[in-house]
């Protein structure tokens, strides 16, 4: 690949490239049986396709990498030439492994070099706004080895002593403090340099990528994140998605 000569978003500075890999390897097992979670479809377009297009919206993003169920590169593939993405961001499919954190290794070492800041998204968050991954981008390239978007919490927390059985009370054992909680989205961006070196280093299944570099005993990050960037995990969030597009095509006037 040559060097990027695009302009930058707005905010967002020339002199490093971006990548995002999208870890889409997951079968959605709460959304219930039938394709991929990242299959489904939203407004008749695949969420997969919707994630991938939020994360090439962002002028600082040169190429995405989808981390596919192995079965299925060869449809993923034909899906990412069916739904054409701007003529500055390229795309690679390379197959998933058994974990999230497998997958994210196996897109990882799919990058070509000259790469310097990766995202790392989810594809069950199609609808991610442009700003907000610009703002990730312009948090690692001023200098955070990782950054994560997040939202405060609304609801009142409560840490339990988790029940023997499935469904039977949980004694409460601490009320944390909600002001100081955050509940984190994707994309998360990171020091290309950072991330593999966690990958290489945490060997712990971790829920996401930020809490491999805490271990590392490095900083991270928070930006603001946005409420249209929520996770699509069960049928009602299908729901709430088709809301959220349809209110954006009345408001672009298509």
């Amino acid at each position: 690949m040559s060097d990027d000569p695009r302009p930058s978003s707005p905010g967002v500075r020339t002199g490093t490239r971006t990548a995002a890999v999208i870890p889409a390897a997951g079968r959605g097992v709460r959304l219930g049986p039938g394709a991929p979670k990242a299959l489904r479809t939203l407004n008749g377009t695949p969420m997969l396709i919707h994630a991938v297009h939020a994360m090439a919206a962002s002028r600082a993003v040169s190429l995405v990498v989808v981390v596919a169920p192995p079965d299925d590169t060869a449809e993923v593939k034909s899906l990412l030439d069916a739904h054409a993405l701007p003529e500055r961001t390229d795309f690679l499919v390379v197959p998933g492994g058994e974990s999230r954190q497998e997958s994210v290794k196996l897109g990882l070492d799919a990058l070509p070099p000259g790469i310097d800041i990766v995202l790392v998204h989810d594809a069950a968050r199609p609808l991610v706004p442009v700003d907000t991954v610009d703002a990730v981008i312009e948090a690692v390239r001023d200098g955070a080895p990782a950054v994560v978007p997040a939202l405060p919490l609304a609801d009142t927390v409560k840490q339990v002593e988790q029940a023997d059985t499935p469904g039977a009370p949980e004694p409460v054992v601490a009320t944390p403090e909600r002001s100081r909680l955050r509940a984190v989205q994707t994309p998360q961006g990171f020091d290309r340099d950072t991330l593999v070196r966690a990958h290489e280093s945490v060997t712990e299944n971790v829920t996401d990528d930020a809490s491999m570099v805490e271990q590392l005993g490095l900083r991270v990050v928070v930006v603001p994140g946005h409420e249209e960037a929520f996770k699509v995990t069960r049928p009602l969030d299908l729901v709430l998605a088709e809301a959220v597009l349809a209110r954006r095509r009345l408001n672009d006037g298509f």
